[in-house]
């Protein structure tokens, strides 16, 4: 059974999910930077380990990932899932997790990565927007995708409302990508290529949700 760790900063929707789905690999341990993230009261209400490692107690940010990789380790983590995990992680902490480490982004990428994309959308005018969950790289939001939820823009929507409605997709195609990663219907191989149900996966599986 895989061995899952999620790193949290706050409330834990996504966590929740997770939880929720009952997964065929286990959660065994949640991180959170912040020791007022709600989330944390949603692993110990699952029965599940946490663990509170403050970054601002270390003086740089590859001290802080250093002791975050040990507790991954003493739990003998086979998969880390980002979820509202709001640290930019040092390239030796990624890539020693390299095709074990996944994010969800709040945009169809590779359009718009980084912050602020409900609002970039509208600005935009784009009819389509969505989220995507990705393998984690040293490049930002630039790692193989999995799985992406699509939806229609509406012509009222405003920032907190595609927040929402996006909010709904993650909760969705977030606990079926990590299932897929549990049950190995999405295979990491050693040279990089992400394998879907044995083939080579080009392009990221949609959900349509208009």
């Amino acid at each position: 059974m895989i061995k899952i760790a999620v790193l949290v900063s706050g409330s834990g929707s996504n966590l929740q999910a997770l939880i929720d789905a009952n997964l065929s690999g286990k959660i065994v341990g949640v991180i959170s930077n912040k020791p007022e993230a709600y989330a944390l009261k949603r692993a110990k209400q699952a029965g599940i380990a946490t663990a509170i490692i403050e970054h601002k107690k270390y003086p740089n940010r590859e001290s802080f990932d250093a002791v975050m990789h040990q507790q991954l380790l003493d739990w003998d983590i086979d998969l880390v899932i980002l979820a509202g995990f709001m640290r930019i992680l040092s390239a030796s902490f990624v890539q020693s997790w390299q095709g074990k480490m996944v994010n969800i982004h709040p945009s169809l990428l590779p359009n718009y990565k980084g912050m602020h994309t409900h609002q970039r959308v509208l600005n935009t005018g784009d009819v389509l927007h969505g989220c995507t969950v990705h393998y984690v790289t040293t490049e930002l939001d630039a790692g193989q995708a999995l799985t992406q939820g699509v939806l229609k823009v509406g012509l009222h929507d405003t920032e907190e409302t595609l927040s929402n409605r996006i909010h709904v997709l993650e909760h969705l195609i977030y606990p079926q990508a990590i299932e897929w990663i549990c049950n190995g219907t999405i295979q990491h191989l050693d040279n990089g290529d992400v394998h879907y149900k044995g083939q080579k996966l080009d392009k990221p599986i949609q959900f349509c949700q208009f």
